[in-house]
């Protein structure tokens, strides 16, 4: 799909000199904005030796502390906000399930903003005003269904707000509805597949054309075999809640080669995940975003924990980020060895005969870490290519990321599905 001019917004235009000409003008004020309301930053700053004046040019916001989850949790409910509470038209919140959920509070700047940032990522994604977009993100206090629905309206899109869940109804929605877009995470675009086929329906003869994949890591892999199985451009879009929600940056329909940060409202570093140190462009490490455009809560230099690298803009000015190919709180190491999980789908996906529905088990034989890979079977394979598949599975993990693990190929739809996001990994060592 080619782009025009027309369909770029203002700072979709900006050359690249205008553009880091904005973003020192935003940080500047950020960091001052920050200072001056938020005392968790007036004494980190304080700590530094630093001052909001102390920023002259984009460099130096290295010299700048760093923000993580535990200083959000920390400061749990409201102790990070830079506005009063009186000023908020919104709060949304982590779902704390390894401790006090992260509270994230938007003016009604800021959920503009936020529309606006979702819209620009949605066209880039191929949508078009006037179409309608099936939102299967979950609704509430996740940013994920609130903020695709929103950017859709300030597209001037049709939402149909499906939420997670009820997978049935959403398929017969999808056939009744007819809409063009499926914003949803890709695990769960899994399950829907599996309940077109079971109602007996062909994938590739829906409505939609654009799916826009987001809140978990996925490989090229898995974009094959869902833009096979459903005749769609699959695309990636990312985000977290602690920086705005999705929107943050967007894979372009045209190129599909990474994802362009729209780094007029968030600043992106890749750190050194153990040193902190800031990496040249191309390097892979740990993703850093300092808020540009943020009233409520602006966030400076948050380590995301996702890891990945930055590269330079293709089909728009600003600056990609390669597909986030794990988390440094997701990697497991066993027996000395860093493995992701994405490292395993992409060797499961590539294998004959296994569904893309796969967990990772890790438990303990004596004194030793150990790792299953439970791994579906399709419907049609035959009892002897699941021992070839379960051999083949362990001799690529063992020849490239060099380290032995089991596998057991299972009966189909024994893996719990996913409404949401899937847990890859489960943890059995203490049990």
């Amino acid at each position: 799909m080619a782009r025009t001019p027309a369909l770029l917004d203002a700072g979709e235009r900006l050359g690249r000199a205008e553009l880091e000409a904005l973003q020192l003008d935003r940080l500047q004020d950020t960091l001052l904005h920050a200072y001056e309301n938020v005392p968790f930053y007036r004494a980190a700053f304080d700590a530094a030796g630093l001052g909001p004046d102390d920023c002259h040019s984009l460099a130096d916001l290295a010299r700048f502390p760093f923000t993580t989850k535990a200083d959000l949790r920390a400061n749990y409910p409201f102790g990070m906000l830079a506005v009063e509470q009186s000023e908020l038209r919104r709060l949304h919140a982590s779902s704390g399930t390894t401790g006090r959920p992260t509270v994230v509070g938007y003016t009604e700047q800021d959920l503009s903003m936020w529309a606006d940032v979702v819209a620009r990522s949605i066209r880039a994604a191929g949508g078009r005003p006037g179409q309608k977009v099936h939102v299967a993100y979950g609704y509430g206090l996740f940013t994920g269904g609130l903020g695709a629905h929103y950017g859709a309206e300030r597209l001037g899109c049709t939402v149909i707000p499906a939420s997670g869940g009820m997978t049935a109804r959403q398929v017969q929605l999808i056939l009744d509805f007819r809409p063009e877009i499926i914003m949803v995470t890709p695990s769960y675009m899994l399950t829907l597949l599996e309940e077109f086929e079971r109602q007996g329906v062909d994938p590739r003869s829906t409505s939609l054309q654009v799916g826009i994949f987001g809140a978990e890591p996925w490989t090229e892999e898995m974009r094959r075999e869902i833009e096979e199985r459903f005749a769609i451009d699959a695309v990636d879009i990312y985000g977290l809640s602690e920086v705005i929600g999705p929107g943050v940056a967007q894979e372009c329909v045209e190129t599909k080669d990474g994802l362009h940060i729209w780094e007029d409202h968030f600043y992106p570093e890749v750190v050194d995940p153990i040193t902190g140190e800031v990496l040249p462009d191309g390097e892979h490490g740990e993703l850093v975003f300092t808020s540009l455009t943020k009233e409520a809560l602006p966030v400076i230099r948050y380590r995301t924990r996702d890891l990945t690298r930055l590269l330079p803009g293709t089909a728009r000015v600003f600056r990609r980020m390669e597909k986030v190919t794990g988390r440094s709180d997701d990697m497991v190491i066993l027996r000395g060895v860093n493995l992701f999980p994405t490292q395993i789908e992409e060797i499961v996906l590539r294998t004959p005969g296994l569904a893309p529905h796969f967990q990772l088990r890790l438990t303990k034989e004596g004194r030793m870490d150990a790792l299953t890979v439970c791994v579906e079977a399709r419907a049609d394979t035959p009892p002897g290519r699941r021992v070839t598949a379960a051999r083949e599975i362990s001799s690529a993990v063992k020849d490239g990321i060099g380290v032995s693990v089991s596998v057991e190929v299972v009966d189909p739809e024994t893996i719990e599905r996913s409404v949401g996001k899937f847990k890859r990994i489960v943890d059995l060592r203490g049990k």
